[in-house]
Parts: structure tokens; C-alpha cells; sequence
């Protein structure tokens, strides 16, 4: 008999607990030590009647709308019921009662109290007493027998009696338990229960096991017990036919035993191992009730207790098809109705409730059953017995005409044990709590609130502001009964479903419009219902029982319509978009089917996500949906999974959050009122003990973090990892909402991405200290451009050269991209050239503003390294960078025509006018690789484009920057061959004498910017290379460089100073601008050579500027 635990309920505060259920079953009654006593329609009843009847109450009892509570001041209240109208007090003692129970008519009450008395009361006239004296020490418990003949009482002096109530004397003892000086001392509450009916047993929970005795002759007659009891047995209960016995132990365990055949056929524990000191088995057999010392309430679900022969097989199927009757038993045409979701019991309840409307079912014949399971699933291969299936393919409610009889539907119970439907989830409004409250909120979000009041004095709505400069708050009175509403900036829109006499209404209240009629309302036609509503820019969405979903302008204006494939379940609107959650077919064993759209209703409509099934937890349902602050759909479950539309990774849905993980206990929950992207944050509720707040008091907003389930998170790795997915996923909005046509926040998204580069850049370096450089790479694939280039610089400095190899490799990959994407954006190129120029300026400075701290930090990841070696790579470098700064100069010219061709035949000739993400040209390369990293970012503000910014200088005059980062990375690997040509483009270079950084307006202006003078080991190198190859006959041109290193260094300080001077006193602007000019006509004369030079050029110094990854050697 495997029954379902249900998660615990927050009941009551710390401290004993009792339970019982109404007499049809339809209510559980818990009475706790906070005085209070509540009564729940189900265990979902996230708001139950709360009747408060003293300071402490520790017992309840509840028979023919009478409840009886045994209060700490000593008295034994009677209050009506449901109503909780105090009825008197129906006997008074000396100091507290401990326990209170009817008789099986409800016409007599037992009660026994810590001054050792029990007491019979008749209901009717409470003077009518009789007091049963005999026990030595509090009273435990007290029964009476089915005939009101004998009442049982346990009490703390180790004893069990049995007593006549007519004569009111003891007719049975049995000294079985402990002794103990109080209830508070004892080691169990010993609860009695005689077997229901008959009531031929008595069971005595003693110690770890339970004690039967029989009626009259009061001889112990067998021992139930088993090995999952490993502390004692606190209360026992028996099934209300009698054949089984259930028991909760102090250590938290579940019972049940079959009483004729001593087995016990289900064992379950409490989820927290708390002690159970309140039991009730419901009327109809179907559910165990039970509380806790801690003041929860808990619910066994599937318990049987039918006359046939208990064996676990068939009570298996006795659950399954209990489930299937559930689902389908209460509406026929649930399946084919017009309105899937709707068409449940009235009863009040949250959704995917089914425990109260549906108790009589437990005891339905096992005729109805398999005629149930069979008829959904009419063709299924399983299906054996024709007779037992319905042929229409729909139950018909409480009828068997079509099933054989009464037995052969038991041989045919496992013709289908499939997985079985799950009842449909209902429509509902997110942010919005179920619409039974009397006190409830209609809509919260991130404009506001609006409250629903529906009590006796009242019948009204209260719309709050978050911001009260949208609107000032407004109380409107709500006679025409609104259950549904929606608010935005400009509007509230409310809707009410039809009745018989009334259509379906909806009405708004569009208090931003600026004419004097600010509201408008529309009847739907006759039978149409409206099942959720939302409200965007401008216009509003109603969708309706008639699977459509209508579309209005704010004022009122009709407009399109169209149908949804399925029921719809909620809706939400921001801006244009619009998000639409729809049963698109059955779901099986727990599981919600349900599809989403997503439209664009802007000029162009157009639909984003057709219908795609909507991702939920396991046998969970949809809490919550709408849109982030900025505009991305998200969604939440009912297991509290928080989950984000992926837009660059096909509009797939990402898991960003799980509030259970920040949930202190299982029946706490978070209610979502809002998600935003920037800062990252989940605002919403806790409710503790419940899914969803009361009004009032006022609940607090709390603030979640997002925490994305990627693997290894206590690791640095898995932290990183995490964090730039993260921060990849929650900075998309930028890119859609700047394609939208909305201003974004540059510095925002600048920031954002430099971020991310950090992240990969720290990844990198992890990376390189574990040795995995194949991980490396695949990082380096996921930076910028101008970040490879810091990689490789890091990857050199690490003496890991083939890494460097291979990233120089993937720079060069990344450049030619980059060309090709400017070159397909500047075809129209020469419109804009003076803003271009400009920005060039303007991005220049900002590298050179940047580059100074940004080496400063380089410096300071390698204390290790002298301070003369920096200086040293650093001269090095601008030395390989020599060979291509003619290529700078080509801007200058204003003709049009070198711009297709410099563009497609020598793309080294760029100064760095176009592209920030990529290595500027014009700078030396000594600040190059790290304030590339700060520009890659800065600029990328403007652009609104995500990954590879493109800097202030959307549409350069030609796609030149790449390529000159292009020739400085290529020349890693160059080929051995290249030393003529090497030599060629080295005279060349010589020629050059750059301007110094802090170079002329005029100079920035003309595209030669920020040419720094040669160095001093430069010089030296051009004037003693002769000598070094001299030497050195096989050397290549970077073993010609370490050696002339080497040899620099061994010169004394003076010398190398004089060299530092020389050079700087070689740079002239006016010579300079002479030799761009002379350059620039070199250059044109490559541009003539066939298309196999043009791949040579910037492969000619290739050997001389690979050395920038290998400096360090």
C-alpha cells in the first residue's frame, strides 16, 4: 500500500500540535501552542481560518459542527464550526486538560487533565458530568469505545485503565508503561484508539511497539511492531474500517500496519525526523493527517483502506487510478471543452490542488477504474480487455453500464500502468495570489500594486504606485466583481468572468490619457469568458475561453485577433512584446504541457517563438511569467526554478536561479514579483509556510542573487566560468534593445564587457598555470580581438611559445574577420570621413590616457622580471613594429581612390582609424596590446553591438586597422624564405622617424598620430647588425635579435643613454611627413604586383615582428 508523503506545512508556532478532520473530510482542523485553531480546506491552503481560543491549546476534537479544545486556562471550550463562534465551555478543571475526544455520535465528550481526573460531559447540557478518579498522575489520554460503553485512559503513573462509564469504575489496568511526573516528562502521549465500529480492540502504543488488547475479557491478544521503529511510539490511529492501524513514533515514523494479517504495509518518515504527536485518518480512508512538535501539518496521500485482501500490487493500481479519477472524474467533456482549464470543481483552491474535492473517489468501486484508464488510452497496446474500455474515449461521471461487473474489472486493473495524465493547470495572472481570498493581490509588479477586497463591507480594488509621480494611488469600488488585473505606466486594465445574465467584461482605466474620458470598457460576446489579460505600450491583450486571444489599442480601439493552439494558462506584456503561455497538449505523470509564444507588436508584427514547449522542473507547474526590467522573458516553477530567454543561443531558456536553494524549509516558498538584469537581481516575497503573502501586514521585498547551475562553483574555475556566463546572458539586452530602437546605457554595457574580458583573461591565466594551453585557445576564441593580443603577451611571458603560436594565429583568424565584417559595412565609405577622423582622434587619446596605468598593472603581475628587461621587450617591440608604420599614412590622402584598393590589396597601410577592439595601428606596440584591451571596451558603448565592439568609429574610411594588427601578428608565422624581402621593408623602415606620442594636432589630424621616435636599442641594432651576422653567419632575424640584446645590455648605462638620445633626436614631424609621402608611393607601387605579393607585404617582416611574443627569452 506505497502512499504519497506530501511536503510539510507551517502550521502553528513551536510546540505541541493536534489534528483531526471534519466529519465529510472536507476540512483538517490543527490546533496549536500559539492558542490558535486553524482550519485548512487542503494542505495547499495557503489561507486557513484561524480561530484563536486561548493561550495555548492541546487538544481538539470535532464532531457534528461542534469543535472542543482543551485550553491552557483550564477549560474545555466548545466553539460552532466552521464559523468559530465561541459556545460555552463545557467543563472546567483544576489545572489543564491534556486531551479531549467524542464519542462516535458526538453526544458525549471525554476529557482527562494533569489533576489526574477524567471527565464525561454530555454535549447537550454540560451539567450533566461524571468523573472518573483513579490515576495517580496526569492524564495522558482518554478513548471511548465505539458502544459508549468503556472509556480507556493512559496516564503518566505507567498505567493503562479501562473503565465502565455507567458505574464509573475501573474494569481493567495494565501497568505498561513509564512513569513519569508530567505530560512535559513523558516519553510518549500514549494515545489510545479502540477499532472503529466493532470496537472488539483496544491499541496501547507501548515503548517501540503497540500493545492489542480485547473488549471484555481484557487479555493482551498480539504485538504490532517493526525494525524502522527505533523510538517510541507516540499515537495510534486506526483506519476507519477498522483493518489498519497507523502509528507516529518520537522519532518521526510513519506506520501502517495490517491488523489481521500483523504486517506492517507502509513505512514512511518525517522529512525533518520530527516528533509526531498528532494523528487523523480521514473518514473515507484515503489520507492520514498528521502534525509535529514544531508545528507543522503533514498529509500521507494514496493510504487505502478498501475491504479487498491489501496487496501492494493492486494497491498500486488502487493509486493510480484514484490519481486518473481525480483528474477526470468531476467534469465529462474536460478533455473536449472549450475551456480545458476552467472546467475543474468550483471548489476554492490554488491549482494543481485536488486533495478535497475529490475525497468520496477513495472509496469509489474498483468498477469505475480501469474503465477510466482504459478509455483515455483506448488503442494502447496494453489494453486486453475490451470490455472494460469505453469506446467514445470519455468516462462517463459515476457510471459502470459499460463494465462488466464488479469482479472483472479487479482481474483487469493492470491493463494500462503507463504514466497518467496530469490534471491541466489553470489560468492565472502572475504576480497575482488565487482568487478565493477575500484580502487578495489582484497584480503585483514593478509598477505597482493592486489589491482586491471582497468581506462583508466591502467589494473593492486599491491601485498603489511604486512611484507615485506615475499617478497617486486610487481605491475604486469593484461592483462588477473584477478577478483579474494587469497595471503599466499608462493604464489598469481589469476583466471580470461572464455569469449567466452578465457577459464578461473588461474595463480600463487609461489614467495617462490626456483627454477627460480615461476609462472604457467592452463586453465579450456571450459565452466567451476572459481568462487572462496584460497590458503593453499602447496596447492591451485579453486572451479567452474561446482559445483567442484579442488585441486592443490603449483608447479602447479593437484590433487584431487570432486563436491559440490550447488553453491559455497566463500572459504578459512589456513594451511591444507580448508572451503567451498555452496548454498545447496533455501532460503525463505530474508534467504541465504547455507551449509559449512570443510576438513583436510594434509597425512590423511579426511572431519571435511559435509555440515552443515552455521548459519546467519535474512534475512542476508554471508560478510565475512576465518580462526582466529590460525587456527579456523569464519564467518561474512551481520548485522555484528561475529561468531566462536566451536570445543568442536560438531563444533557448537558461536556468538562472533556484529560490528552494535559499528556502529555509520545504513548505517556504519565494513569490516573484519582478526580475532585473541590470543590476542582477530577483526581487520577491518570502512566505514562510506558504506559496504566496497575505495583504496584510505589508510583506517585505527581498532580493535574490542569481547563481546559474554550472558545475564546480567552489572551485575558482567553476566561479569564473559561472560569472562570465552569467554576465554574457544577463548583458543580451543590450544588442536587442538597441536593434529595437531604444537608447541603451553606454557605460553600462562598456563596463559589462569589460567584465567579461577580465573574466576570460583570468580564465586564460588559470589555464596557463594548470598547463592546459588547448584550453587556452578555446578561451582565446571567446575574446576580442585586442584581448588575444594581451594573451599572447601573457602566453610569451610565460615561456609558453607555442601557445603564443597558435594565439598569434587566432589573432590573425580574428583580424581577417574583422577586415571582411568593416568591408562589408563601408561600401558607401567616404561620406563621413571628417566624423571618422575625429573619433580617431578622440579614441587615441583615450588609449594613450589608459596606457600608462594599464602597463603599470602589466608590471605588476611580473615583480619577478627586472625593470630593465620590461624596458628593454618594450623597445624591442616598437622596434618590430617599424617595418608597417608607413602603413599608417594612407589616410592622409583624400582621393577616393585608394579606398577599395588599399582596402582589399594592402590592408597593412591603416593607422588605426577604424576599429578599437582591434590593435590601433598608429600606436606603438608597446601600449598597444593593453590599452587596446581598455579601448576594445570604452568605445564599444556607442556602438550597441555585444561581443566585438566597434568602437566610436562605426564606419572607418577603409577596413585598414585589422590588417595592421594583422601584419603585426603574422609575424609569428612567417616563413624562413622572407629575409630579402625582409631586408626590403627593414631600409624602409629605417627611413621612417616617428613623431613622439604627445605629437601635434595637425599630425593626429592627418592620420600619423602617435608615432613614437625609434629607440635606443633600435638604433644600436641597425648599426651593429652587421657585426652580430658577422659573428653569427646562420643566425635568423630572431636569434640577430636576442643576441643584440644580449650585447646592449653589457653596455655600461652612459652608452646606452647616449643611444636613447640619439634616437630621440632623430624624429622631425616635417621629415616625417616627406618619408609618409615617399612611403605612400612605395606602397601604391605593392598595390601594382600581383595578388600573390599582396599576402607577402605584411609577411615580409614577419621574422623581425614575431619577436614581440618571444621578448622575453
Amino acid at each position: 500500500m506505497p502512499c504519497e508523503r506530501k511536503p510539510m506545512r507551517y502550521g502553528h508556532s513551536e510546540g505541541h500540535t493536534d489534528v483531526c478532520f471534519d466529519d465529510q473530510g472536507k476540512c483538517i482542523v490543527t490546533c496549536g501552542s500559539d492558542g490558535d485553531v486553524r482550519i485548512w480546506e487542503s494542505l495547499d491552503d495557503d489561507d486557513p481560518k484561524s480561530i484563536n481560543v486561548g493561550e495555548k491549546v492541546y487538544s481538539v476534537a470535532l464532531k457534528n459542527g461542534k469543535l472542543v479544545t482543551a485550553v491552557s486556562n483550564n477549560t474545555v471550550q466548545i466553539h460552532t464550526f466552521p464559523d468559530g463562534e465561541p459556545d460555552g465551555i463545557l467543563t472546567r478543571f483544576t489545572t489543564n486538560a491534556n486531551h479531549v475526544t467524542f464519542n462516535n455520535s458526538g453526544s458525549r465528550v471525554a476529557a482527562g487533565s494533569s489533576d489526574f481526573l477524567v471527565k464525561m460531559v454530555e454535549v447537550a447540557d454540560s451539567s450533566q458530568q461524571k468523573t472518573l478518579r483513579g490515576h495517580d498522575a496526569p492524564v495522558l489520554s482518554v478513548a471511548l469505545d465505539p458502544s459508549d460503553e468503556f472509556l480507556a485512559s493512559s496516564s503518566c503513573d505507567g498505567s493503562v485503565a479501562v473503565w465502565s462509564i455507567e458505574s464509573q469504575t475501573q474494569v481493567a489496568q495494565w501497568k505498561v508503561l513509564q512513569k513519569s511526573s508530567d505530560v512535559t516528562n513523558a516519553k510518549s502521549l500514549c494515545r489510545l484508539a479502540w477499532q472503529p465500529r466493532s470496537g472488539k480492540l483496544i491499541a496501547v502504543p507501548v515503548d517501540l511497539t503497540i500493545q492489542l488488547y480485547e473488549r471484555n475479557t481484557w487479555t493482551h491478544v498480539s504485538t504490532l511492531s517493526d525494525d524502522l521503529i527505533t523510538q517510541v511510539v507516540n499515537v495510534v490511529v486506526w483506519s476507519p474500517c477498522g483493518k489498519f492501524l497507523a502509528a507516529g513514533t518520537v522519532g518521526g515514523n510513519l506506520l501502517i500496519w495490517d491488523v489481521e494479517a500483523k504486517l506492517c504495509i507502509d513505512r514512511q518518515k518525517h522529512e525533518k525526523g520530527f516528533t509526531v504527536c498528532g494523528m487523523a485518518w480521514h473518514p473515507s480512508g484515503g489520507r492520514i493527517a498528521y502534525t509535529d512538535t514544531e508545528g507543522c501539518l503533514g498529509l500521507l496521500e494514496g493510504v487505502s483502506s478498501s475491504s479487498s485482501t491489501v496487496q501492494s500490487s493492486k494497491a498500486t493500481a488502487a493509486k493510480e487510478a484514484n490519481d486518473y479519477d481525480d483528474l477526470f472524474d468531476e467534469d465529462d467533456d474536460r478533455m473536449l471543452d472549450e475551456d480545458m482549464s476552467d472546467s475543474r470543481s468550483p471548489v476554492k483552491k490554488p491549482i494543481m490542488e485536488d486533495e478535497d474535492d475529490d475525497d468520496d473517489d477513495d472509496l469509489m468501486p474498483a468498477t469505475g477504474r480501469p474503465r477510466n484508464r482504459g478509455s483515455f488510452l483506448d488503442d494502447d497496446d496494453n489494453s486486453q480487455d475490451p470490455s472494460s474500455v469505453k469506446l467514445d474515449g470519455l468516462p462517463e461521471e459515476g457510471g459502470s453500464s459499460a463494465v462488466l461487473p464488479a469482479v472483472a474489472p479487479v482481474v483487469s486493473r493492470p491493463v494500462y500502468d503507463g504514466p497518467m495524465p496530469t490534471q491541466p493547470q489553470r489560468a492565472f495572472q502572475p504576480g497575482s495570489t488565487p482568487a478565493h481570498l477575500m484580502h487578495r493581490f489582484m497584480m503585483w509588479n514593478s509598477v505597482g500594486i493592486v489589491r482586491g477586497y471582497n468581506d462583508d463591507q466591502d467589494n473593492a480594488i486599491d491601485v498603489e504606485f511604486h512611484d507615485t509621480a506615475i499617478h497617486h494611488a486610487m481605491h475604486l469600488t469593484n461592483t462588477l466583481g473584477h478577478t483579474m488585473a494587469d497595471l503599466s505606466q499608462e493604464a489598469v486594465l481589469l476583466a471580470c468572468e461572464g455569469t449567466d445574465e452578465l457577459a464578461s467584461k473588461i474595463q480600463c482605466l487609461h489614467f495617462s490619457c490626456w483627454d477627460t474620458h480615461k476609462d472604457w470598457m467592452v463586453d465579450l460576446p456571450k459565452g466567451e469568458d476572459v481568462r487572462a489579460l496584460c497590458l503593453g505600450q499602447g496596447w492591451a491583450a485579453v486572451a479567452t475561453s474561446a482559445l483567442m486571444v484579442r488585441l486592443f489599442s490603449i483608447g479602447g480601439v479593437q484590433k487584431e485577433i487570432f486563436s491559440l493552439p490550447g488553453a491559455v494558462v497566463c500572459m504578459a506584456g512589456h513594451g511591444e512584446q507580448l508572451l503567451i503561455a498555452y496548454h498545447r497538449g496533455t501532460g503525463f505523470d505530474g508534467e504541465q504541457a504547455l507551449g509559449v509564444q512570443l510576438l513583436q507588436l510594434g509597425r512590423k508584427k511579426r511572431q519571435v517563438i511559435h509555440g515552443e514547449p515552455l521548459p519546467l522542473s519535474r512534475k512542476s507547474y508554471l508560478a510565475w511569467m512576465g518580462f526582466s526590467a529590460e525587456g527579456t522573458p523569464c519564467c518561474v516553477d512551481s520548485e522555484g526554478v528561475v529561468r531566462l530567454l536566451n536570445r543568442t543561443l536560438g531563444n533557448t531558456w537558461t536556468p538562472v536561479c533556484n529560490t528552494r536553494e535559499t528556502c529555509k524549509s520545504k513548505s517556504d516558498h519565494y513569490w516573484v514579483v519582478g526580475v532585473h538584469e541590470n543590476p542582477q537581481q530577483l526581487r520577491c516575497i518570502p512566505c514562510k509556510g506558504a506559496r504566496f503573502p497575505p495583504t496584510l501586514p505589508r510583506p517585505a521585498v527581498a532580493v535574490l542573487p542569481f547563481n546559474m547551475p554550472y558545475c564546480q562553483t567552489t572551485t575558482e574555475k567553476g566561479q569564473m566560468e559561472e560569472q562570465y556566463w552569467r554576465s554574457m546572458l544577463f548583458h543580451n539586452h543590450y544588442g536587442f534593445l538597441s536593434s529595437s530602437g531604444y537608447e541603451i546605457d553606454s557605460e553600462s554595457q562598456a563596463q559589462a564587457e569589460k567584465e567579461q574580458q577580465e573574466l576570460l583573461m583570468k580564465m586564460f591565466a588559470l589555464s596557463c598555470k594548470l598547463e592546459r594551453e588547448f584550453r587556452c585557445v578555446e578561451l582565446a576564441e571567446l575574446m576580442t580581438h585586442s584581448v588575444v593580443t594581451l594573451a599572447i603577451r601573457y602566453a610569451s611571458r610565460s615561456r609558453r611559445m607555442a601557445l603564443a603560436q597558435r594565439l598569434s594565429e587566432l589573432a590573425l583568424e580574428k583580424a581577417n574577420q574583422l577586415q571582411e565584417e568593416e568591408q562589408e559595412d563601408e561600401e558607401p565609405a567616404y561620406q563621413s570621413r571628417e566624423y571618422r577622423e575625429s573619433n580617431q582622434m578622440n579614441s587615441r587619446q583615450a588609449q594613450q590616457e589608459n596606457g600608462c596605468e594599464e602597463e603599470e598593472v602589466e608590471e605588476e603581475e611580473y615583480p619577478q622580471e627586472e625593470q630593465m628587461d620590461a624596458e628593454e621587450s618594450t623597445e624591442t617591440r616598437k622596434k618590430f613594429l617599424n617595418p608597417f608604420k608607413k602603413g599608417g599614412k594612407s589616410p592622409e590622402k583624400p582621393s577616393p581612390k585608394p579606398v577599395s584598393r588599399e582596402g582589399r590589396v594592402n590592408p597593412f597601410k591603416v593607422s588605426g582609424a577604424g576599429k578599437s577592439s582591434g590593435s590601433p595601428a598608429g600606436q606603438p606596440r608597446t601600449t598597444n596590446v593593453l590599452d587596446s584591451m581598455t579601448m576594445s571596451r570604452k568605445p564599444a558603448a556607442f556602438s550597441g553591438l555585444s561581443k566585438q565592439s566597434k568602437a566610436p568609429v562605426l564606419k572607418p574610411l577603409a577596413p585598414k586597422p585589422k590588417s595592421k594588427t594583422q601584419a603585426t601578428l603574422l609575424q609569428m608565422s612567417a616563413s624562413k624564405g622572407n629575409s630579402k624581402k625582409l631586408e626590403d621593408s627593414q631600409s624602409e623602415a629605417e627611413k621612417v622617424k616617428p613623431a613622439p606620442v604627445a605629437a601635434t594636432p595637425p599630425v593626429l589630424k592627418e592620420n600619423t598620430e602617435n608615432k613614437k621616435p625609434k629607440t635606443g636599442f633600435q638604433l644600436w641594432l641597425e648599426e651593429n647588425r652587421k657585426s652580430i651576422l658577422a659573428d653569427n653567419p646562420d643566425f635568423e632575424e630572431m636569434d640577430v635579435i636576442k643576441e643584440g640584446m644580449g650585447r646592449f645590455r653589457t653596455l655600461s648605462a652612459e652608452e646606452r643613454l647616449n643611444w636613447t638620445e640619439k634616437a630621440k633626436g632623430d624624429s622631425d614631424p616635417k621629415k616625417r611627413k616627406r618619408e609618409d609621402e615617399d612611403e605612400e608611393k612605395a606602397a601604391e607601387q605593392m598595390e601594382s604586383d600581383e595578388a600573390s605579393a599582396k599576402k607577402k607585404k605584411p609577411l615580409d617582416s614577419s621574422a623581425k615582428l614575431s619577436a614581440f611574443a618571444f621578448n622575453k627569452e
